[in-house]
Formats: structure tokens, sequence, C-alpha cells
């Protein structure tokens, strides 16, 4: 994992090293602190600066930066829980299917099927009054 110096990494975002100071003091970013308290940037802060930028070039404020970071988050967050959800389904669809499966072998012998048309109701017939 490449860490950069908030020279270079503010270089490869294309911004002024103070920008990237402020987007820390905002909570936009988090870089990594060596023992001396020196910030390091990684790859993935660096594509986050640059994603900060552009929406600042949308117009967005930081605040409204902020919160679109915030959604794209617990966008990434949900589409993983899709994932794992519609995993979990085919297993317990595949699942069912061994189950239904095993059950009519078992009851092969046992079951006849009939046409609806064979049905005869057994029951009594009320009379008209």
């Amino acid at each position: 994992m490449a860490l950069f110096m908030i020279s270079v990494a503010a270089e490869l975002a294309g911004m002024h090293p103070q920008t990237l100071r402020l987007y820390e003091r905002r909570g936009l970013v988090r870089p990594q602190r060596t023992a001396k308290n020196t910030r390091r940037y990684s790859q993935h802060d660096v594509e986050r600066l640059m994603r900060i930028q552009q929406l600042t070039e949308l117009g967005l404020n930081l605040a409204g930066v902020e919160r679109v970071l915030a959604m794209e988050e617990q966008l990434r967050v949900l589409a993983a829980e899709v994932q794992r959800l519609q995993a979990q389904l085919q297993e317990a669809a595949v699942e069912l299917r061994r189950e239904i499966e095993r059950v009519e072998r078992s009851h092969r012998f046992e079951l006849v099927p009939v046409s609806h048309t064979q049905i005869v109701p057994l029951g009594r017939r009320r009379r008209r009054a």
C-alpha cells in the first residue's frame, strides 16, 4: 500500500496541501499518521480527494460533499448487503429444490397423479326442499 506525504498527495489530487489539511479537519479524509505525527496519504485517500474535488467543481459546498460521500458509502454498504442476501437466497433455493426432490423421490410410489376430471365428491348431498 503506497503512502504519500502531504505534498505528493496534494500534487496527485491537483490541490494545495492546505486544502488537504482543511479536508482533514472537516473529516472528509483521514490520512494515516507516522510515529512523529506526519500525515501519510494512501492511494484510496488520493482518490477520495479527487472525488471531493469533482463534487466541489459541480458546485457543492463542503457540507454537501460530506453528505454525498456519506450517501455513497451507505450505497456501497447496502449494495454489499444486497449481494450477500442474494447469495443466501440462491443457496436457500438450491436447498429447497434438493429437499423437494428428496420428498418427491420418497413418495414416488405412494402418490398417483389424478386429473381433475376424475375427482368425484363423496359427501352427502342436500335435498332441495
